[in-house]
């Protein structure tokens, strides 16, 4: 038999260490070390060479597109995309409970000229059964099977010879061959290997969906993100019904699309047009509330600022900020009190970003602004009013980008007047818009276009 030996696994890397270390030698994460058992002997993983490959020059090989599998979502197409690409293994990653089966579910059983296998080693037959009833659908070439050995798994695959792989998810899967636990480095290493070498040969897409640690990153070791083709963040606040799905990685698209869904009764319904979403459908001009034109990788969206500034009532001002980030918004009250002369030093700022999203678009900046300043005075913003730009530390607005796509965005929602940084505007002709562009170099310029 074998020895049984200990070795050190970093959690972060997958590298190994003889011994306990507090910090990982190769990727310098802190107490991420974890302790399994393997066989000392030689139990190494097999390797077929096949054919013998040789070496070509660059003009020498034929560029042929992809091949995608289409999915029912457009939005899951977006982020891959275009599709699914055969013989590729895409990771979907995501908290408990945010969605990540149900929109793998939806999906494929809206397929039905495909042969699909769905692995679940978490749940039961009968509860995806009760969740495709609850999503409304039903599918003849769909099977589901509960299992958690790797070798079974294969087993099944030999039977239905399928044309799509779902395993639900990586962390519980478990190969025959080594001697640690479901879920370890070593474990979640070897079986996303043994896959990727599966759907390289047969050509047969594989999902994977895969856990997520408490720092919000996919669980197990990093190199399971190298490993596979794509990946795929599946986000959101359980408290609200939208969902964001970000492509972290694709070797077959951009990274730069994000999905939009919004949680149901009956799942997950795509959102086509976000900003009619985001956008308060109350006509009644308030006080603290401005439209900024905000970018989602290259997504562009209208989005809802509000802000209530009021006396503080205690000692020490609160800041209180939902959506945002809390640090630039100290900084953009900073500089309205230096460059601006406004005194918000003894007032409480309340900032929330309406939807439940959370943007880091600097060219919300000057909706931030926009907004403070209208609570401030106590004055409205008109409702067909927008704006984006950055705001620098010496009070100027500065250049974003896409400005072409954001004032499109505007002018298709039906907005009257933009904001846009001076200079911003190079190359592009205002005379064919519908909508009156105001080019403003400073806070105060924009503070005298908006309240006169």
């Amino acid at each position: 038999m074998a020895k049984q030996k200990t070795i050190w696994f970093c959690n972060s890397c997958g590298a190994d260490s003889p011994k306990w270390v507090g910090r990982c030698p190769a990727c310098g994460e802190w107490n991420t070390m974890v302790e399994e058992k393997v066989n000392s002997g030689t139990q190494k993983t097999r390797i077929n060479r096949g054919a013998k490959s040789s070496p070509r020059a660059v003009n020498q090989i034929q560029a042929v597109d992809e091949p995608r599998i289409s999915m029912p979502s457009e939005e899951l197409n977006r982020v891959l995309g275009g599709g699914l690409v055969k013989g590729s293994i895409v990771l979907i990653g995501g908290e408990p409970g945010i969605g990540k089966s149900t929109l793998v579910l939806q999906n494929l059983l809206s397929i039905r000229n495909r042969k699909i296998l769905y692995v679940s080693g978490e749940e039961s037959a009968t509860q995806l059964k009760l969740r495709a009833d609850r999503i409304g659908r039903g599918s003849d070439n769909l099977y589901i099977v509960c299992e958690t050995s790797l070798e079974n798994i294969y087993s099944h695959i030999d039977d239905i010879e399928p044309e799509i792989l779902v395993v639900d998810s990586i962390q519980t899967i478990a190969s025959e061959s080594l001697e640690s636990s479901a879920g370890s480095v070593s474990q979640v290493r070897e079986c996303a290997a043994s896959l990727l070498k599966y759907a390289k040969e047969s050509s047969v897409p594989v999902l994977l969906i895969g856990h997520i640690n408490k720092e919000g990153s996919i669980a197990g070791p990093k190199v399971l993100e190298h490993i596979v083709d794509a990946v795929l963040q599946f986000e959101g606040d359980r408290q609200y019904m939208y969902r964001l799905l970000r492509g972290i990685k694709n070797r077959f698209g951009s990274t730069s699309e994000i999905g939009i869904y919004e949680m149901c009764q009956r799942g997950l319904r795509e959102v086509q047009n976000p900003s009619e979403m985001l956008l308060g459908q109350n006509g009644e001009e308030l006080s603290g509330c401005s439209i900024g034109v905000t970018l989602e990788g290259i997504r562009p969206f209208l989005i809802e600022v509000q802000a209530l500034v009021s006396t503080a009532a205690y000692g020490t001002p609160q800041r209180s900020v939902t959506g945002f980030d809390s640090k630039r918004v100290n900084m953009l009250l900073a500089v309205l009190e230096k460059r601006v002369g406004f005194k918000l030093g003894q007032k409480d700022v309340f900032l929330n970003i309406a939807g439940g999203l959370k943007v880091n678009d600097p060219a919300l900046d000057l909706a931030v602004i926009a907004a403070i300043l209208a609570s401030n005075v106590d004055m409205a913003i008109p409702r067909t009013w927008c704006m984006a730009g950055e705001i620098g530390l010496t009070g100027e607005i500065r250049p974003v980008t896409r400005i072409e796509q954001r004032i499109s965005e505007a002018e298709k929602l039906g907005m009257t007047d933009i904001l846009v940084p001076e200079g911003n505007l190079k190359g592009y002709d205002k005379s064919k818009a519908n909508i009156r562009i105001h080019e403003v170099a400073k806070v105060s310029d924009a503070f005298r276009v908006l309240f006169g």
